[in-house]
């Protein structure tokens, strides 16, 4: 038996025979389940997609064919229970959410235009070389010296001056800042 389930995963005509042998009590095993025919299609499908997948690790001396492909089934039932869940999961936080009207829609227009620099910002930063752009940050926005930078990031503290300036003037250079300060 195990040649013949090393040969369903190479050999179109063997697995016909072998699809033929045991869709019904696949799909007896998944309408037991799922109550939905579509659900229970779509299963048996992957259930045969992991059948060719998984062909090489049929062990005969553990079990039959049948409780082989029980295992994979109830695998792809729980995988697919769990895909369902996430999803309901997701349809709850989406439903969950009210509507905006059209003046809570204005605010957060007004804000997103507000922070249109910032963003313009942390744009360019992602255009800096990653040396200059970690110096930056550590100093910036983390709040270090320039001396715990170049101790963070394992450098000389002249190489971390060097690079912070140089992230400086490039910024300083972009058409949206003026000394430091978005236009």
């Amino acid at each position: 038996m195990r040649r013949k389930q090393a040969g369903i995963a190479t050999d179109p005509v063997a697995f016909a025979a072998f699809y033929r042998e045991h869709v019904d009590a696949v799909t007896r095993f998944l309408a037991r389940r799922v109550d939905d025919p579509h659900t229970v299609a779509d299963l048996v499908a992957e259930v045969f997609v992991a059948v060719l997948d998984s062909a090489h690790t049929y062990r005969a001396e553990l079990g039959t064919e049948i409780a082989w492909l029980y295992g994979v089934a109830r695998k792809t039932v729980s995988a697919e229970r769990r895909r369902a869940y996430k999803q309901l999961q997701l349809t709850d936080r989406v439903s969950g959410r009210r509507t905006l009207d059209t003046d809570d829609v204005a605010r957060l227009e007004e804000r997103i235009d507000a922070e249109r620099h910032a963003r313009l910002a942390f744009e360019a930063l992602t255009e800096l070389p990653e040396g200059e752009r970690a110096v930056l940050e550590l100093v910036v926005i983390d709040q270090l010296t320039v001396a715990e930078a170049a101790l963070a990031l394992g450098i000389r503290q002249g190489t971390a001056k060097v690079r912070l300036h140089r992230a400086r003037q490039t910024l300083r250079n972009l058409p949206f800042v003026t000394d430091g300060a978005p236009r």
